[in-house]
C-alpha cells in the first residue's frame, strides 16, 4: 500500500498545512511508501520554482504545474486553483494503484472532487482530511466569487465526497459535529487533531530569548501574535485592545507574521501613531523555541462565523511553547473549550476589547498566574495533543484502510 496525500503546499513550504502534512508524511514513510502531490510554490512566494520531483526524508514528492497569481487577488488565486484541479488528474492516475490510499486535503478547496472519481477508477481508498471546510469558510468570510446558489450546490457536491470516502478525518470535535449535522454518517467521521512540534519548540523563559533582547524587550510584558493573521481572524480587536493599553509602557504587542490581517493591522497602527508595537516577518521553524518564547502571553483569534469550519492550528504551538493562551472567539468554541478545560488562558468574545485589554493588564501584573497557565498548556499539549499520538491514530486508520 501507497499513501498519496494531495495538498496545494508541501515540504519546503512553512505554511500551517504544509507544515503539518509534511511532517505525517515523514513519520509514515519509516513504516510504508508515502507520496505528495503538490505545487512548485510557496504559500507566500507564487514565484518560486521548487523542482518538479524531490525525494526527502523517504517521501516522494511530486509537483505539477500550476499559474503562479499568488493570493493576494481572488480571481488570481481561483486560477491558481482551477490549473491545479487541471493538472493533477495526470499524476495522480500515474502515482495510484489498486490498494492504495490517497488522502486529500482541502487546499485546493473542494479537491476531493477531482481525487474521489480516479481513486475509484484506480481502486484505491480516499480519506478526506479536513483543515477546512468549504464552502462555508468562503461565504462565512464574504467571498463574491461564492453567490447563495453556488454555494448550495458546492455543499451538495462536497458532502457526496464526504459519503463516499472510506473514511474522514476532522480536525476538531466542533467540525465533525457540523458536517454530522449536514447529514453524514457519524462513523464516517474521526477525529484527529493537528499538533505542534513539541520536540522543535521548547519552553524557554522570556529573559532566554535573543529575539526578545534584540527587540529590547527586557522588563516588558509582551503579548504576541505569531503566524498567519488572514481573513479569518479579528485584527481589530488586538489594535482596539492594543489602543486601551496604550499608557501601559511595560506592556507591548508583538506581531509575527503575515496574511491580509497583518497588513490591515500594521497599516491601522502606522495611521495611529501607537508605539506599544513591533512587526517581524515569518520566523523559521529553528528559531520557533526562541521566537515563542519572546511572549509572555499569546493571541489566537477566530471569528465565530467559522468556529467549527476551521481550527486555529498555531494553538498547538503555543501550548508547546509553554505559554498562556488569550482567545478572541467564539465563548463556545473548540479553542475556549479546551482552554476552561485546561485553565491555560482565557476567552474574550469579538468586540470586547476593554475585557481583553483589563485580562491582558491583570496577567502582567501577576507574572506567576501566566507561568502557571502556561505549564497547563503544555501538560495539556502532552496528555491530549502530542505529535506522537497523533500520528500513531493516522498509522491506525491507513493499516486499518490496507487490511479492510
Amino acid at each position: 500500500m501507497t499513501v498519496v496525500f494531495v495538498n496545494r503546499y508541501g515540504h519546503p513550504d512553512h505554511s500551517a498545512t504544509s507544515q503539518i502534512l509534511s511532517d505525517l508524511a515523514a513519520s509514515l514513510a519509516a513504516a510504508m511508501p508515502v507520496a505528495i502531490i503538490a505545487s512548485r510554490q510557496r504559500y507566500d512566494d507564487p514565484a518560486a520554482h521548487l523542482p518538479a520531483s524531490e525525494q526527502w526524508q523517504g517521501v516522494a514528492i511530486h509537483r505539477i504545474w500550476t499559474s503562479r497569481f499568488g493570493r493576494s487577488h481572488l480571481l488570481g488565486r481561483a486560477i491558481d486553483y482551477l490549473t491545479f484541479y487541471l493538472s493533477l488528474p495526470f499524476t495522480l492516475m500515474a502515482l495510484l494503484g489498486r490498494g492504495d490510499v490517497v488522502v486529500a486535503m482541502t487546499d485546493p478547496p473542494l479537491v476531493a472532487l477531482i481525487v474521489a472519481p480516479i481513486a475509484w477508477l484506480r481502486g484505491a481508498r480516499l480519506v478526506n482530511w479536513l483543515q477546512d471546510v468549504f464552502p462555508e469558510v468562503a461565504v462565512a468570510l464574504g467571498e463574491r466569487a461564492v453567490p447563495r446558489p453556488l454555494a448550495w450546490l458546492l455543499r451538495k457536491l462536497r458532502n457526496r465526497t464526504l459519503c463516499q470516502a472510506d473514511v474522514n478525518v476532522a480536525i476538531g470535535t466542533r467540525m465533525a459535529e457540523y458536517l454530522v449535522s449536514q447529514g453524514i454518517a457519524k462513523e464516517r467521521f474521526q477525529t484527529i487533531p493537528n499538533w505542534a512540534h513539541e520536540d522543535d519548540i521548547r519552553p524557554m523563559p522570556s529573559e532566554h530569548s535573543e529575539l526578545r533582547k534584540t527587540l529590547g524587550l527586557a522588563g516588558k510584558f509582551v503579548v504576541a501574535y505569531s503566524g498567519n493573521l488572514g481573513r479569518a481572524h479579528d485584527p481589530d480587536a488586538i489594535f482596539d485592545a492594543a489602543t486601551l493599553l496604550a499608557d501601559s509602557d511595560d506592556i507591548v504587542f508583538l506581531i509575527i507574521g503575515g496574511g491580509h490581517g497583518y497588513e490591515h493591522l500594521r497599516q491601522r497602527v502606522s495611521e495611529s501613531g501607537l508605539k506599544n508595537f513591533r512587526f517581524l516577518p515569518y520566523q523559521s521553524r529553528d528559531r520557533l523555541s526562541d521566537s515563542m518564547a519572546a511572549a509572555d502571553l499569546h493571541l489566537v483569534s477566530l471569528r465565530p462565523a467559522l468556529e467549527g469550519r476551521i481550527v486555529p492550528s498555531k494553538f498547538y504551538g503555543i501550548a508547546a511553547a509553554e505559554r498562556p493562551i488569550a482567545f478572541i472567539g467564539d465563548p463556545d468554541g473548540e479553542l475556549a473549550r479546551l482552554i476552561a478545560d485546561n485553565d491555560c488562558g482565557f476567552s474574550v468574545a469579538p468586540g470586547q476589547a476593554t475585557q481583553l485589554a483589563d485580562r491582558i493588564r491583570t496577567m502582567a501584573r501577576d507574572g506567576e498566574r501566566g507561568l502557571s497557565r502556561g505549564r497547563r498548556a503544555r501538560r495539556m499539549l502532552a496528555t491530549q495533543f502530542s505529535r506522537a499520538q497523533a500520528h500513531r491514530q493516522w498509522q491506525v486508520l491507513l493499516n486499518a484502510r490496507a487490511s479492510s
